[in-house]
């Protein structure tokens, strides 16, 4: 156990040496998200568009790639599977960058779809939580109520719901992310390399 020790304390020193010298970059990089998710707060529609076609391009080319791999490797087992799975990366992508505001609708439903699951599991949780007489149970029962008030917000407002739903919440997220990385900047720039 002591022969772990030095190496921790020699990883937990590279690593904030690495973040006292890039400090910086740190904070730029949360500046700028900072900045991108108020612009995605203040225009949900144009986030929630740019959101959707990013993901029609993210299956598009893994659509293409697959299929190239697949017609690579064609005698390698699986390769109807694979094939299937390809196309249908290209199907999704193409329809997703072919129709965007009908994409957005469609990613609106699996957002709602994941925080009514999300929510009835952290609500289970809590409540096994609360059973076996565990602190702090109460946060992550109302985390899932929560859960559950946001997907029947977005559903209950459908379709309008669709044009800024996701935006918004991309842009909470960065605020949120881009916040966290300055102030590891901030820390790390005062650290002691």
């Amino acid at each position: 156990m002591s022969t772990n020790q030095p190496d921790i304390k020699s990883f937990q020193r590279a690593v904030a040496n690495a973040l006292h010298q890039h400090w910086k970059l740190y904070l730029a990089e949360g500046v700028v998200l900072v900045v991108l998710g108020l612009i995605a707060i203040v225009i949900p529609p144009l986030a929630t568009l740019t959101v959707t076609i990013l993901f029609g391009w993210l299956f598009l080319v893994s659509g293409v790639m697959g299929l190239v791999t697949t017609f690579w490797m064609r005698n390698a087992p699986g390769f109807w599977w694979s094939l299937i799975s390809a196309a249908l990366g290209v199907l999704v992508g193409g329809m997703l960058l072919a129709r965007p505001v009908s994409g957005a609708f469609s990613l609106t439903i699996v957002l709602v779809a994941f925080f009514m699951i999300e929510g009835i599991v952290s609500i289970m949780f809590a409540l096994d939580h609360k059973r076996e007489l565990s602190g702090r149970w109460g946060w992550m029962l109302v985390s899932g109520v929560i859960d559950l008030v946001l997907g029947a917000m977005i559903f209950a407002g459908l379709p309008s719901t669709a044009a800024w739903a996701i935006g918004l919440l991309v842009g909470i997220n960065m605020v949120f992310g881009g916040s966290a990385l300055i102030g590891m900047a901030l820390h790390a720039k005062n650290a002691a390399p």
